[in-house]
């Protein structure tokens, strides 16, 4: 992928949220636990274990690698969460609309990466993302190998390995499954494993189902922080290629809310995606 293409994030969402995004400058982060991947931050923590235990047995430690599947399997059964707002590389991509474009009746909002990243701070963190199953080479393996080495006990309640353990479910975020690798996503990261606090209360909506738990950024003041405008960060919008929205009626929108440099920005979507029921 060319170095251009590298330089926006794409956004897929409903109309809902475009609004949000477009009319409120508010950008909701999610609990990632409640994604599309169901195996989301337990995935590297999983692997993470197999990768110590076989480091250490491999060392001649093979009682205490059968520590460590205890340990984390009992770390493992905590629900521990973070929230993001997901991007990808991929522009107008069919199976991106499928999945978060509200099956193509959405839009797709093009965000500047050099200003996203530059409006993170504190637990904020614009991450990308890792496909892999393999974490032999990851620097959590030889931090939890070296607190070993020295003869830490381990348990939940010595503060090494509880510190360890908050950085490796930090570093999960950023690791799904490989199945999942043609998403080729970043993420806008709210951690509860940082010690800065966050100043964002939490919010939640309240479905027919559940309740979901959501942080919603400012955008106009994280904008206004960085020195740019909701103008300067989106880049572009499309409309989606099973949508029944009118272009002239969503620049309409866009000029009524004071965005006319971005009314002049939208498109509809080139792709052939076939009409879902």
């Amino acid at each position: 992928m060319d170095q251009n293409r590298r330089c926006v994030l794409y956004h897929y969402t409903d109309f809902q949220a475009v609004d949000g995004i477009l009319r409120c400058a508010q950008l909701r982060v999610n609990n990632v636990l409640r994604m599309n991947d169901s195996a989301e931050m337990r995935h590297f923590m999983k692997r993470l274990c197999t990768s110590v235990a076989e480091r250490l047995e491999a060392e001649g430690h093979s009682a205490r690698a059968n520590e460590v599947r205890v340990l984390f399997h009992k770390e493992i059964q905590r629900e521990y969460s973070a929230f993001a707002a997901c991007f990808s590389f991929h522009r107008d991509d069919a199976a991106q609309w499928e999945r978060y474009g509200n099956r193509g009746r959405g839009v797709c909002i093009a965000f500047q990466r050099e200003h996203l990243q530059r409006m993170t701070k504190g637990p904020l963190s614009l991450q990308a993302v890792f496909y892999q199953n393999d974490m032999a080479g990851h620097p959590m393996v030889e931090t939890f190998c070296s607190l070993i080495r020295e003869g830490v006990t381990l348990s939940d309640d010595d503060p090494r390995i509880r510190k360890a353990m908050c950085d490796a479910w930090a570093c999960s975020v950023s690791f799904k499954h490989p199945s999942f690798s043609s998403e080729y996503e970043m993420r806008l990261v709210v951690s509860p494993f940082e010690k800065e606090e966050f100043d964002v209360r939490p919010c939640y909506h309240v479905t027919k189902e559940r309740i979901k738990k959501y942080y919603p950024l400012n955008l106009q003041a994280m904008c206004q922080e960085a020195g740019i405008t909701l103008e300067d960060l989106i880049t572009e919008i499309i409309i989606g290629p099973d949508s029944t929205q009118s272009l002239a009626i969503f620049q309409d929108y866009l000029r009524d809310n004071g965005l006319h440099r971005l009314a002049e920005r939208v498109s509809l979507s080139d792709c052939p995606l076939r009409g879902l029921t």
